[in-house]
């Protein structure tokens, strides 16, 4: 997947429409999430969409892999994701996700129901990461 700064930059660029569609590209580009992780413990209250979210970890650091039923929510979920992207738990505690997020202003961009769970996903991958940086 593409860098966030480099999605940033096309965000900018785009008509409200079209931000839409970049947003369902990113989530079509997600790793696919095997339907026997979604299950209750994965999946992230609050969202008006079904979220889930599952930690993984790698060599390069904590990864999740995530899925929604809803094409845009799953574009943000990208967003979410790329944010903490390679990360150890360690810098995942210390990144500032809201940061990163804040200059696509999603609140603004797209409907309340639509950027509702954001801070309970970004609190999921907090969870997450405190858990294995232990």
């Amino acid at each position: 997947m593409t860098a966030l700064a480099d999605i940033l930059d096309e965000y900018e660029f785009l008509d409200p429409d079209d931000r839409y569609r970049l947003l369902i590209d990113l989530g079509k580009a997600l790793p696919p999430m095997a339907d026997a992780l979604k299950t209750d413990a994965t999946l992230v209250r609050g969202c008006s969409a079904n979220v889930w979210v599952y930690p993984l970890t790698s060599d390069t650091g904590l990864q999740f892999v995530a899925d929604s039923n809803a094409a845009i929510t799953k574009g943000i979920i990208a967003l979410v994701l790329k944010t903490v992207e390679g990360k150890s738990a360690a810098e995942i505690l210390q990144a500032d996700i809201e940061g990163k997020l804040a200059p696509f202003n999603l609140k603004n961009q797209l409907s309340s129901n639509r950027t509702q769970g954001i801070p309970n996903m970004i609190s999921l991958i907090r969870e997450t990461a405190v858990r294995y940086a232990g």
